[in-house]
């Protein structure tokens, strides 16, 4: 198989795609790359490719209709401070779909495109740096 090897591709089928077009970017931080609205948009943000498909798409129509709906996967973005965005976007009037939640690998807010495709806004937990004593080093003399 071949393909870009500088973007990983993700296509969500979308009902309006101007409004996905939109919400990607005014809201996401994605840079439009085409644009053939009704029918399909493309949206970048840093090695993530999103193909926003709407019904008029080959990629629409070529999904079965069982399964032409917003599923249980979603994309997965790095923020740096999840508390600036949470407000950031809440006072742009997007709704969240979950609280947030926190675990050991850090903390997450879901929310939805305009289609209801689901999107993670991700924040890691703190790496707590290793400490080692001033007298010791990394690196051992051989015995």
């Amino acid at each position: 198989m071949s393909g870009s090897p500088s973007y990983v591709s993700v296509r969500y089928l979308v009902e309006d795609v101007r409004a996905a077009l939109d919400f990607y970017t005014a809201h996401l931080g994605f840079e439009a790359r085409a644009n053939a609205a009704p029918a399909f948009a493309e949206v970048v943000r840093g090695p993530l490719r999103l193909l926003l498909s709407g019904p008029a798409s080959s990629g629409f129509r070529a999904t079965p209709e069982e399964s032409a709906m917003p599923g249980r996967n979603r994309i997965h973005l790095i923020v740096e401070d999840l508390d600036a965005e949470v407000a950031r976007l809440a006072s742009a009037g997007v709704p969240f779909r979950s609280a947030l939640v926190s675990g050991p690998g850090g903390r997450q807010i879901l929310l939805a495109d305009p289609a209801g495709n689901l999107i993670e806004l991700f924040q890691s937990a703190p790496v707590k740096e290793q400490q080692i004593p001033a007298n010791e080093s990394m690196i051992r003399p051989a015995s």
